[in-house]
């Protein structure tokens, strides 16, 4: 996100947000086999360099380069994708092609049209102020390089295009269901948190028109999010509290995410966190934060126990 002045009532809002937070107490693990739900307090923070990846937006473990992480700006040098070591000392800057970036939001990872590759989804779905001229937005969809010495091929990547039902929209979300290879998109407002499909196979030609799945309950302001490698848990985030589903047994991501939360997880306030990813393993998630005003930010680690 290029800016938050539009919401002039932060402390407020961050109130109300971790109000919330208190509102759910822990679920303790499941008798049923499934992992447990309980995750470390305190993460573990490996310190990332100023003036490398001040803006960062979204972030996504890689399939294929073990021990990194993909992450974007939305301003900055913001043409490129990055991988980022998970002891934070490479940063390896990559121009994804000749595409450009209205406000890339949001990244998530999975599978794709052909069987065997990983494919990186990237959401230039910012939009401040919900701007009506805006009235298309843009997912990118290219395979993941397979080596830190790669480079992308613009041959390879292909651009979905789509729009709302109901008008132009401010989002920061995007996510990925391995499940089915749906592609959801989670509004950005102030007064209610809506929830769009775009349904697999995506076509690359022509403009979709977004299913309206509904509202999700509680949130306000999402900043980002993700579902985890298996389909079974979806984090949506905001500046000042990550809510957490568990989806159940035959239930569509819209069914899940339309119920209230389970609960908040464990998160310290960042300077203006917005990146948020489960690892690929499951064993726990990452944050990451824009810079802002701080000295320097970390990539955070919450374990799961």
């Amino acid at each position: 996100m290029k800016s938050i002045k539009y919401y002039s009532s932060l402390p407020l809002l961050l109130f109300f947000c971790l109000s919330s937070c208190w509102e759910n107490g822990p679920i303790e693990p499941g008798s049923n086999g499934e992992r447990s739900d309980i995750f470390e307090n305190i993460p573990t923070r490996v310190p990332i360099a100023p003036h490398q990846i001040d803006e960062v937006s979204g972030i996504v473990e890689s399939l294929n380069l073990e021990g990194y992480l993909w992450t974007h700006e939305d301003a900055g040098d913001a043409t490129k994708l990055f991988l980022v070591s998970k002891d934070g000392k490479q940063i390896r800057g990559y121009v994804p092609g000749d595409i450009t970036n209205r406000d890339w939001e949001d990244i998530a990872i999975g599978a794709g049209p052909v069987e065997g590759i990983s494919y990186l989804y990237l959401g230039d779905i910012g939009n401040n102020d919900a701007n009506p001229t805006v009235t298309s937005n843009f997912i990118y969809r290219m395979p993941e390089l397979k080596s830190i010495d790669g480079s992308f091929d613009p041959a390879s990547i292909s651009k979905i295009t789509f729009r709302y039902p109901d008008g132009p929209r401010d989002a920061e979300t995007l996510l990925f269901d391995p499940v089915t290879k749906d592609l959801f998109v989670v509004s950005k407002e102030f007064n209610k948190t809506n929830l769009y499909r775009i349904p697999y196979p995506q076509s690359v030609d022509g403009v979709i028109t977004a299913e309206l799945i509904g509202l999700i309950p509680s949130v306000l302001i999402a900043t980002g999010g993700d579902i985890a490698a298996d389909g079974k848990e979806i984090v949506v985030k905001t500046y000042a509290a990550i809510y957490y589903w568990r989806r159940k047994e035959g239930e569509t991501i819209g069914q899940t995410l339309l119920q209230s939360s389970l609960k908040t997880l464990p998160y310290e306030l960042e300077p203006q966190g917005e990146a948020i990813c489960f690892d690929k393993e499951m064993g726990g998630y990452y944050t990451l934060s824009e810079r802002r005003t701080a000295s320097q930010v970390t990539l955070n680690y919450y374990k799961r126990k």
